[in-house]
């Protein structure tokens, strides 16, 4: 197989038709459907795209125009995405989690007339706004279990509406290239609407320009190549899946495949084996503790062949990563260390080819990426924001530093403000807020997008991020604390899935801890502690006193005024379809605040 072969062109549908011209009938997407995996090669994904784009043109969307789209990851998605760019349409991804009304919002303010939607679920949603957005013209479903019978003017099926496009590529051959070579670098590709963790959602404007340049980037950065292989399972409408499934995807030729469903994401993986993994912080800290767990099961002497292994492998990845010399002696015990342990537990996560791991989207604890470097898979982390295409900056090849979100993009530049905040500008910048210019000329000023992170930058150019500035916390002897590192260090215990550090304008530092349950469950089987519903396992004293072993040893590590003097135990899980996290896992830090004050004040009752 031929490298290095890069798709040109500064807008999508020129770097997709260069791709499509360069790997014709090489393998582009895979699927599975009825345990068995499907290969699309690059000629059938265009000869799809190609049909919804003149369905589209044949229905009457016109350049500039949004269209909505609501699914889980899969082939049809992304067919549908590349149709509508190719119209000069623009994207609009809606979360296949979102409710009806959320569903109603992105749709009713992106002014979307065409609405695709996956299947009988998304269509119900779908048909209880259909009167709330006049403007909507046609809905159009590509499965249809349980659809067979269900006739209504304003659905459609997804084969009937591709017909309608074959057949007017066959009345006029050359309207396909004559609209999609229309298209500018400035125009508009899509709109992601934040998902926010305060107020209405916000439509992000990225254009083909921002898309284009950003694929380029990321590669000088860190290169992929048409060998290597992705898994899609994060959210297609973020854009941290997107820069994989689409941009990537299509720049340089690798494959993706797409998992079976959302149940299926570890067996995918390892049946997969991709080389290139990434994922949202909650993804690498549920591998880890999933690991250490089965690793305290083990016998005596696995156990100590694993702790020193693994003492092993973060001693050479240090070293590694911050370019000082590796010693004969620990390159032997390395090599040993990887054939007894790592080499299989690799294969049992399915990462025994992966060359490149990312964690980005949010905050992730140094101690987990020093884990996975140190098991042998080069786990790094990148930040960035819908606003800047993605990325703004990454540890990029064997620049790599620790506990920072690496070095600016090639051709972003990045500022530290007076107050703290993180600005920058370059490429990725996006256009603004769709239809809220306020908005735009509160992020955006004199080309520099201010962030909204608080953070700094060494004399190497790492950017090390401390918090959001609206989350900062200035305590009652005024204090000013950063709660995302606290809450990092508690989330590296197995037994805790997520931690909210309260304390502004208080006396000291609270915390809403939502324990692990697999990890919790298994503890309470092997202390024989009974219970009888989740809630009941977060309330009993055992699981308090495991907790607050956890705190203690948090707040060990931690200056006195940074320490978590009390903490509560949510008696529930925290569920986007709730409003408490967002599509990303992201807490929503007011709603929490807001939904749970009883709890908060019933901390500081009686304390000082």
């Amino acid at each position: 197989m031929e490298r290095g072969k890069v798709a040109e062109g500064k807008t999508v549908p020129e770097m997709f038709e260069s791709r499509v011209q360069l790997s014709g009938d090489k393998i582009a997407l895979r699927y599975k459907k009825l345990g068995i995996w499907h290969d699309v090669t690059w000629k059938q994904y265009h000869q799809k795209a190609k049909a919804v784009c003149l369905a589209l043109i044949a229905l009457g969307l016109k350049p500039g125009e949004c269209v909505s789209v609501i699914g889980e990851n899969c082939p049809e998605w992304v067919h549908i995405d590349l149709g509508i760019m190719h119209a000069g349409g623009t994207t609009v991804g809606v979360y296949a989690t979102n409710s009806w009304e959320q569903c109603q919002y992105v749709v009713d303010h992106s002014e979307s007339r065409f609405y695709f939607v996956e299947n009988e679920e998304q269509l119900d949603k779908a048909l209880r706004f259909r009167d709330k957005v006049p403007r909507l013209e046609k809905i159009i479903v590509w499965d249809l279990k349980g659809l067979k019978q269900f006739r209504d003017p304003l659905v459609m099926s997804f084969d009937k509406f591709l017909a309608m496009g074959e057949a007017l590529d066959k009345q006029n051959p050359t309207l396909f290239e004559k609209r999609w070579s229309q298209v500018k670098p400035d125009d508009l590709a899509r709109l992601i609407y934040t998902s926010g963790t305060t107020g209405p959602p916000k439509g992000a404007m990225l254009s083909h320009g921002n898309i284009t340049w950003m694929s380029q980037a990321m590669y000088e950065g860190n290169p992929v190549e048409d060998q290597d292989e992705f898994l899609s399972f994060l959210p297609l409408c973020h854009i941290f899946e997107q820069l994989f499934t689409i941009f990537m995807n299509i720049k340089y030729g690798a494959i993706v495949n797409f998992i079976e469903n959302t149940d299926t994401v570890i067996e995918n993986m390892r049946e997969v084996s991709p080389t290139v993994a990434y994922g949202v912080p909650r993804i690498w800290e549920k591998y880890y503790s999933g690991i250490m767990i089965r690793m305290a099961d083990a016998s005596w002497l696995k156990r100590l062949i694993f702790h020193l292994s693994l003492g092993v492998g973060k001693k050479y990845a240090f070293l590694k990563t911050s370019r000082q010399p590796i010693s004969l002696w620990l390159r032997l015990a390395y090599s040993l260390a990887y054939l007894a342990t790592f080499r299989k537990l690799k294969e049992r996560l399915g990462f025994d080819r992966v060359r490149l791991a990312f964690s980005g989207a949010a905050p992730i604890s140094p101690d987990v990426l020093r884990f996975f470097q140190g098991i042998g898979i080069p786990l790094i982390e990148g930040y960035g924001m819908t606003e800047g295409t993605g990325v703004t900056c990454a540890n990029q090849g064997d620049r790599v530093k620790i506990g920072t979100v690496g070095q600016p993009l090639p051709g972003v530049e990045v500022k530290i403000d007076e107050d703290g905040e993180i600005c920058f500008r370059g490429g990725n910048v996006f256009k603004g807020y769709f239809k809220n210019p306020q908005a735009t000329a509160e992020v955006l000023k004199d080309g520099w997008m201010h962030s909204g992170d608080v953070g700094e930058c060494d004399p190497e150019g790492f950017v090390k991020i401390t918090d959001r500035k609206k989350d900062l916390i200035i305590t009652a002897g005024g204090k000013n604390i950063a709660p995302q590192n606290i809450e990092n260090q508690l989330k590296f215990s197995s037994y805790i899935n997520d931690a909210v550090v309260i304390g502004d304008r208080r006396k000291y530092l609270v915390a809403i801890i939502v324990i692990d349950e697999d990890n919790v469950v298994k503890f309470a089987q092997d202390n024989k502690i009974q219970y009888t519903t989740y809630a009941t396992l977060t309330q009993h004293p055992e699981v308090t006193k495991l907790i607050q072993k956890e705190v203690d040893a948090v707040n060990k590590t931690l200056a006195n005024v940074e320490t978590v003097k009390k903490f509560t135990i949510l008696p529930k899980k925290l569920y986007e379809e709730d409003g408490e996290v967002t599509p990303t896992m992201k807490v929503k830090r007011k709603y929490i605040n807001e939904a749970f004050k009883d709890l908060i004040e019933a901390m500081y009752k009686g304390g000082d």
